[in-house]
């Protein structure tokens, strides 16, 4: 196993210092990404999507909440199946009650929405212990329109902003690739507007890892995430595969 190198604690201070100018850079960037993420145009929604949630049917405008943002988790559950997906499920046990409470303090709700239908989805998130809100999106298009349910008999496949053919040029069609309809990840974000629903960004794949936050904080340990991708290697006695399921 390969562990860091033993220095003096004031040559890890140099070191450290090193890095904390990077980290600082980073900060900046990010800060900057945010602010061109908020520059985004944003589209109007005019479809009428319609959601069954604990209160019965409901439309789009209702899943706000009386707030002025939505956020939506798109959770993989497939109509046929009877539990969610392992690593949306990895996801949805960091969802706490403090992380919703925080973001109503700023006028914004959070809601997870799957294929599933609604007796599948309370089900298994009574199984889980769950509170969040979560709706289901089952014979809609929205699944389909924010292309988070991949079937081409429906509408072209397209996958974090590729093509199927995008992806096979770029190495990742894994992403494609399957019996279809396919669900995928995904997290989209609304705004409200009086009775105007607009859509303002979506994020997929290895974006998505910001809600939780296991990931950035193993970010900061010597071995790191112990996953086969990352540097330096020899970190970890058993790399595990970049599934985000935290199974093992």
């Amino acid at each position: 196993m390969s562990l860091p190198q033993v220095v003096s604690r004031d040559e890890w201070l140099v070191a450290r210092k090193e890095l904390l100018a990077k980290e600082k850079e980073l900060t900046r960037q990010r800060d900057a990404l945010s602010a061109a993420r908020r520059r985004l145009p944003m589209v109007k929604v005019d479809k009428d999507y319609v959601f069954e949630g604990p209160d019965g049917k409901a439309g789009l405008l209702d899943l706000f909440d009386g707030r002025r943002q939505l956020i939506v988790g798109h959770f993989m559950f497939d109509p046929s199946w009877d539990d969610g997906c392992p690593s949306c499920t990895a996801g949805a046990e960091e969802m706490s009650n403090g992380l919703l409470a925080h973001l109503h303090t700023r006028d914004t709700s959070f809601t997870y929405v799957s294929r599933a239908p609604l007796a599948k989805i309370d089900s298994y998130k009574q199984r889980k212990g769950w509170t969040f809100p979560w709706y289901s999106s089952y014979g809609s298009d929205f699944n389909y329109d924010f292309n988070v349910t991949l079937d081409s008999s429906v509408a072209p496949v397209v996958y974090n902003y590729r093509t199927a053919a995008e992806h096979e040029q770029a190495g990742t069609s894994g992403y494609v690739e399957g019996d279809q309809p396919i669900e995928g990840p995904g997290r989209s974000a609304f705004l409200r507007d009086g009775d105007t629903v607009f859509h303002t960004y979506s994020v997929y794949a290895r974006g998505l890892e910001t809600i939780g936050g296991s990931y950035y904080v193993l970010d900061e340990t010597a071995l790191g995430r112990q996953e086969e991708w990352e540097e330096p290697k020899g970190r970890a006695t058993d790399a595990r595969g970049a599934v985000p399921d935290f199974s093992s």
